[in-house]
Formats: structure tokens, C-alpha cells, sequence
């Protein structure tokens, strides 16, 4: 560990709670100065005497000590970010500890530094099965727990990168594989430390050429030198063949399906296809389609607590990894002979 314990302490205790409540603009001078009296008399926390006093609300406290341990979020409002990138936001909610039960998995499992395991593709068999919000929001999460995080926009057909962190596209992946990149193109996401995404840039004629050259995968290498996590996001593989060159450039894959939606037997295509270019299948996730999120009035999609066996793999969830159990085959059923009639003996 980096730093002394010194160090460390100072690092968190930087600012109060009051301090960045007045700075973010939530709470002004004068009533910090009432809460403090407030504290005083009733010895309790400052938040405590702050929601009591109806000067801040519960989230309000929250954001503060997101600040002061270094998690960092968004406030609704401040960011371009689409509110949709659920753990940029709500970092607290069932959908987002889900998402962090996946992060846990793919960091005790893939992401080995050992390894030197650093990039994984995110693939689905067909479209609007969640693939990019779930990327997104993976995204997020690692970013949070302190990872060094690339997200790449590898669909150059249909992106929407882009749209979810509100970044300029004009300069991107295509860019860089084509050799007319102008400019630096990787963004860095204000407010949420240790995020940088690379959109998908502007659409080319030859998407599925661009992706297969040898240029990708150096550029591939040279990113794991200064990233601790690169995510890619995937056209829909049951649709366009580049999926599974970007997943054999990354060497793993993650497979997004979603409720009611995905056909088990494009699902048992994908997997196959992954098996026989040598792609690591890490796990597969669940969505569970779109969800009314309860505090607005968008649809969200949301990742699924079950789990739902693939070909032999685990489900998602608290779990992802791939079952170390073999598949078992199904029991054949009893054959059933039908009795003949007693035949009558003739005199």
C-alpha cells in the first residue's frame, strides 16, 4: 500500500461534512452555524442534526460522505451524464449492489493482475437486450472501487456510448483504426474519478474490416499499460460477425441475455461460437428487461438476482463464474411395455 497511514487518514478527513455541504451549495453558512448549536445540545452527529432541523435531507448526507470517503457520484442535474447510468447516481440501490456482486467476481476471477488480465468484452445475441446499459454502468462501478476503467465503444454500426456519458463523437475508435484520429480520444468523466471512455467515433462503410486488423489489437495492448479495466462494448452477435472478433481480441467475454426476450437457442449459438474461436466465456448475465425505477419516471433496465443456467454456465447474480460442474444429462425416462391380453386358450 502506497503512503503511510498518515497519509491516508489526513486524505479522508480533508473536509467535514459541513464543509462540503456549503461547498457543493447544499447548505449555507448560516445554518451550518445553527446545526452546530443544534449538535452541541443534543451531542449527536452533524447529519443527524442537519436532516433533524429540515436544512438537508438524507441524501444530501449521503453525497457528502460519498466525498469524504472518495466514492463518487452524481447529483441529478449537474452531469451530462443520462441518468439511465444508474450507478453514477444511485450508487446505493438494489440495481447498483447487484452490479457490484458481478464487479466482485470479475475481479476475484478474471481481472488477476497476476495475469495480467485487463480486457473483457461485453456480448449479447441480439439487440436491445441491455448490453450497453449494463457496460455502462459495469463501468461505473469500477471506476468506483478505484480501478484505473476504459469503457470502449466497440459497435460502430448502432453506438450509444456517447449519448449515455454525453461525450463528443466525432473522434473515436474508427478514428484511431482508420488513422485519421486528430486529437486525443479518450475522455476522461468529470466527477467520477478514474472513468475514461473511448465513443465509437464516426460510422464507417467497412466496420467489420476496421475491427479485425492487427492495428486493434495493439492498441489493445497499449491501453493495458495505463488501464486497470478496459470494458468493450458489442454490436449484437447474433446480427453482425464482429462481436466475436472483438471478443478474441480481448480473449474473454461476458454474455448479456435478457428476460423474455433472448432465444436460448441464439444464446447456445453465441456461446458456441465463442468456444470454438478459444474466447473465455467468464459468465452470463441476466437482465431482466425494463423495470419502472420507483424515484422517476424513466425505465430502467435492471440485472436480475436469479440465475439462469447457459450451456453449462452459472447464472448471474451473486454468481457468474463458470460452473467447475460438469453438465449433467438428462435421465432416460423408463420405457413402459404394455401388457398384452391374456389370450383365451381355444378347446
Amino acid at each position: 500500500m502506497e503512503g503511510s497511514y498518515d497519509t491516508i487518514f489526513s486524505d479522508l478527513s480533508d473536509q467535514s461534512i459541513g464543509e462540503i455541504l456549503v461547498s457543493s451549495g447544499l447548505l449555507t453558512p448560516e445554518n451550518a452555524d445553527r446545526i452546530f448549536d443544534e449538535q452541541r445540545k443534543q451531542k449527536n452527529r452533524f447529519g443527524e442534526a442537519a436532516v433533524a432541523l429540515g436544512f438537508v435531507t438524507e441524501a444530501d448526507i449521503q453525497f457528502a460522505l460519498s466525498q469524504q470517503f472518495r466514492y463518487p457520484y452524481l447529483k441529478r442535474g449537474d452531469s451530462k451524464v443520462s441518468e439511465t447510468v444508474v450507478a453514477a447516481y444511485t450508487p446505493f440501490s438494489p440495481q447498483v449492489e447487484a452490479l457490484r456482486a458481478v464487479r466482485s467476481q470479475l475481479m476475484l476471477r478474471w481481472f488477476d493482475s497476476a495475469n495480467e488480465r485487463k480486457a473483457i468484452a461485453i456480448v449479447s445475441p441480439g439487440p436491445q437486450e441491455g448490453r450497453s446499459w449494463f457496460a455502462a454502468n459495469l463501468a461505473v462501478v469500477f471506476s468506483q472501487l478505484g480501478a484505473r476503467t476504459l469503457l470502449i465503444d466497440s459497435d460502430l454500426r448502432k453506438p450509444v456510448l456517447h449519448k449515455l456519458f454525453g461525450i463528443d463523437n466525432r473522434n473515436g475508435l474508427s478514428s484511431i483504426l482508420s488513422g485519421r484520429a486528430v486529437s486525443n480520444v479518450v475522455f476522461r468523466i468529470p466527477a467520477l474519478n478514474g472513468l475514461s471512455i473511448i465513443s465509437a467515433g464516426p460510422t464507417p462503410p467497412n466496420p467489420q474490416e476496421l475491427l479485425v486488423r492487427t492495428l486493434f489489437g495493439r492498441m489493445i495492448e497499449q491501453l493495458s499499460n495505463s488501464f486497470d479495466v478496459i470494458l468493450m462494448d458489442t454490436p449484437p452477435a447474433g446480427v453482425y460477425a464482429e462481436s466475436i472478433s472483438i471478443a478474441t481480441r480481448t480473449g474473454a467475454a461476458l454474455v448479456v441475455s435478457r428476460q423474455n426476450m433472448t432465444r436460448m437457442r441464439e444464446l447456445n449459438d453465441l456461446c458456441m461460437n465463442l468456444k470454438e474461436t478459444n474466447v473465455a466465456i467468464v459468465g452470463s448475465v441476466l437482465n431482466s428487461g425494463v423495470e419502472k425505477a420507483k424515484n422517476n419516471n424513466r425505465y430502467l433496465g435492471t440485472v436480475s438476482k436469479q440465475f439462469r443456467k447457459t450451456i453449462g454456465y452459472s447464472k448471474v447474480g451473486a454468481k457468474l463464474l463458470p460452473s467447475n460442474k460438469p453438465r449433467s444429462e438428462p435421465k432416460p425416462k423408463k420405457q413402459v411395455v404394455p401388457s398384452l391380453p391374456k389370450q383365451k386358450t381355444i378347446q
